[in-house]
């Protein structure tokens, strides 16, 4: 079945890659500061991008027309779109602080070739950590506890510490895998009560909170959490694995978590900055 899968994906890349031989690529712009728009013919099913410095987002559990592309500062890439008749779609990508062009309406004829009937599989595109990608969910989930128990039993440094009243939160920087962001999550209870987790909740923030009109605060919501645990007894420290759709933090822009405590106000905050 493995070679089978193989060569179906084979046979996808070379019809796409005689459709892109006839077919000179458009180059799409984008920054951190707007949020590009493009409009398919066809709901989307997935988006790739190459280069973590890019992100490119659409709705995942109800399939629309539309994604959003955003980019920081970093080296040109590509996207590729499949869409549910499978339709696909191939772009370059590059960063630019001015942008002239804010949406872009796709037309049926720009696609570069059309997936082969049978089995949703994309070109199979060699990753590595820092490189993104984007599946079916449902495809995808059984991938999920693989990684987090091999990113659990691989640690990396934790580069956040926080404490209340003995009370401990850290977490490790943002690991790019395919198209999102797997964070390692650390509590460790050194206070004399068990520390009860009402929420775990991470955010993204923009501005000032000292100037209102131009602070805001953007809900990551984790589209995957492992081994996160609902208690952490006395004298005890507990990791887990929350994953969120892959973002980018611009210039003016931080991370904020906030840990709450269920039945009491031992509520710890930590703003990053990478």
């Amino acid at each position: 079945m493995k070679k089978l899968i193989s060569m179906m994906g084979l046979l996808i890349v070379m019809d796409t890659v005689k459709a892109q031989n006839g077919k000179v690529l458009d180059t799409i712009f984008a920054n951190e500061q707007m949020s590009v728009s493009l409009f398919f013919p066809n709901p989307i099913r997935q988006g790739i991008t190459g280069s973590p410095n890019y992100a490119f987002s659409f709705n995942r559990e109800r399939a629309q027309y539309f994604g959003l592309l955003q980019a920081t500062p970093g080296e040109n890439s590509n996207l590729l779109v499949v869409t549910e008749n499978g339709s696909v779609y191939s772009y370059l990508l590059r960063y630019s602080h001015k942008l002239e062009k804010l949406n872009y309406f796709i037309d049926i004829s720009d696609r570069i070739g059309h997936e082969r009937t049978g089995r949703s599989i994309v070109p199979q595109v060699k990753l590595s950590l820092a490189d993104s990608d984007t599946v079916p969910i449902n495809d995808k989930a059984l991938d999920y506890p693989k990684l987090c128990a091999q990113l659990l039993r691989n640690p990396r440094p934790f580069d956040q510490i926080k404490y209340k009243d003995g009370v401990v939160i850290r977490m490790t920087k943002s690991i790019y895998y395919l198209n999102e962001v797997y964070v390692v999550f650390e509590i460790e209870n050194a206070s004399q009560i068990d520390f009860e987790i009402d929420s775990l909740d991470l955010y993204k923030l923009n501005g000032n909170n000292k100037r209102k009109s131009s602070y805001q605060e953007t809900h990551l919501s984790p589209v995957y959490k492992f081994q996160m645990p609902k208690v952490v007894l006395i004298d005890q420290s507990v990791q887990f694995v929350s994953v969120y759709p892959k973002f980018t933090l611009g210039a003016r822009e931080s991370l904020l978590v906030k840990l709450e405590e269920l039945n009491g106000d031992r509520d710890i905050k930590v703003k990053l900055k990478y």
